[in-house]
C-alpha cells in the first residue's frame, strides 16, 4: 500500500457493509484518490466490482489478501455517487 492510498479495513463485516464503507471513503476522497478496501466476506468479490463499475470508478486491482480480498479503487472525476 502506498502512503497516498486511503485504507478502509472492513474485514469481519458482512455485505453490504464493506461496499458501504468504500462508498463513504470515496465520497470524502478527492478526485484521483485511491482507496484500498480490505474485506473477507466472499460476497464482496461480487458486490464491490459491481458497485465500482456502476458508480463510474476504476477498479485498479483485485487481489487475494490472506483469507479475504484487497480492492484498489481510483476515484475518477467522471465517477458519480448520486
Amino acid at each position: 500500500m502506498s502512503s497516498s492510498e486511503i485504507l478502509v479495513d472492513a474485514r469481519g463485516h458482512r455485505c453490504p457493509v464493506p461496499t458501504l464503507r468504500l462508498r463513504r471513503a470515496l465520497e470524502a476522497a478527492a478526485d484521483g484518490a485511491r482507496v484500498r478496501l480490505l474485506a473477507d466476506d466472499p460476497l464482496a468479490r461480487i458486490d464491490v466490482p459491481h458497485f465500482v463499475a456502476g458508480a463510474g470508478f476504476v477498479l485498479v486491482e483485485l487481489a487475494p489478501d490472506g483469507a479475504g480480498f484487497s480492492f484498489l479503487v481510483e476515484k475518477s472525476a467522471a465517477g458519480s455517487l448520486a
